[in-house]
């Protein structure tokens, strides 16, 4: 199979995950790169947190016009994790990566079971607590600083489990904070040469942003919880994937 048919099939299934699930995208994205593509894993994250940035931006505004993102409680989210990334970045770098990779592993897995729990089905009516947005937020950056991964797939059981959305809520705003974060990690590394083939990075971009639209009109036909279970059940399979990895 060429290089495009796979930079397409791989670009399209991360915008699908970033437009119906509202995250997973850079999970999918950095393996894909690395493996089908053969990018190096410093060039492979920063190709990821552009095509996810540009993707995740499509799809929060087919969200923001039915009226799925909680605006208020994203933005704080998203500011409140900023200063705990970037420390994070910085400790991440004096850790084995195979620590990294199953403590990231570990959390993916812990996530998914709380998701896959009846009480994750919470009302989007549920009233703003902004200690517990800014508490949460602050947490993932720090998370997210460390392990170096966008985040998405994180954001949306920490919006449903504890600030209380539902899920098409989560989804919607978790899109949010995904682009925020990605845009702020890419222009961290913008004057890093990483040797990026962004001719050969452009069709897997651009069957993620096409996907990402229609990811977003799917989420919009499945039910909340038929969508928590497939977004609990990918958490559970990528961190088998990388335990496995951390291991062997």
């Amino acid at each position: 199979m060429s290089a495009l048919i796979l930079a397409l099939l791989a670009g399209a299934v991360t915008g699908l995950a970033l437009g119906a699930l509202g995250g997973g995208g850079s999970v999918l994205a950095v393996p894909a790169l690395i493996y089908l593509l053969g990018l190096t894993p410093a060039a492979a994250a920063t190709a990821s947190l552009l095509i996810v940035s540009v993707s995740s931006g499509i799809a929060l505004l087919g969200h923001a016009r039915e009226g799925t993102v909680q605006w208020r409680r994203g933005v704080l989210f998203a500011l409140a994790g900023l200063v705990p990334a970037a420390v994070g970045g910085a400790v991440s770098g004096r850790l084995p990566a195979g620590l990294l990779t199953g403590a990231f592993a570990v959390l993916a897995a812990v996530a998914a079971v709380r998701m896959l729990r009846p009480s994750a089905a919470v009302r989007d009516e549920a009233p703003v607590r902004r200690g517990r947005v800014a508490t949460a937020g602050a947490g993932l950056g720090a998370v997210t600083g460390v392990l170096g991964v966008g985040g998405g797939f994180l954001a949306v059981p920490a919006l449903v489990n504890v600030v209380g959305l539902g899920m098409r809520a989560a989804v919607g705003t978790s899109l949010l904070v995904v682009t925020v974060n990605s845009l702020v990690a890419l222009a961290a590394r913008a004057g890093a040469a990483v040797g990026v083939d962004w001719a050969r990075i452009a069709p897997f971009a651009a069957a993620a942003v096409l996907a990402a639209w229609d990811g977003r009109r799917l989420a919009a036909r499945v039910s909340a919880g038929s969508l928590r279970r497939v977004f609990a059940w990918t958490l559970l399979a990528v961190a088998a994937f990388m335990l496995a990895d951390a291991v062997w």
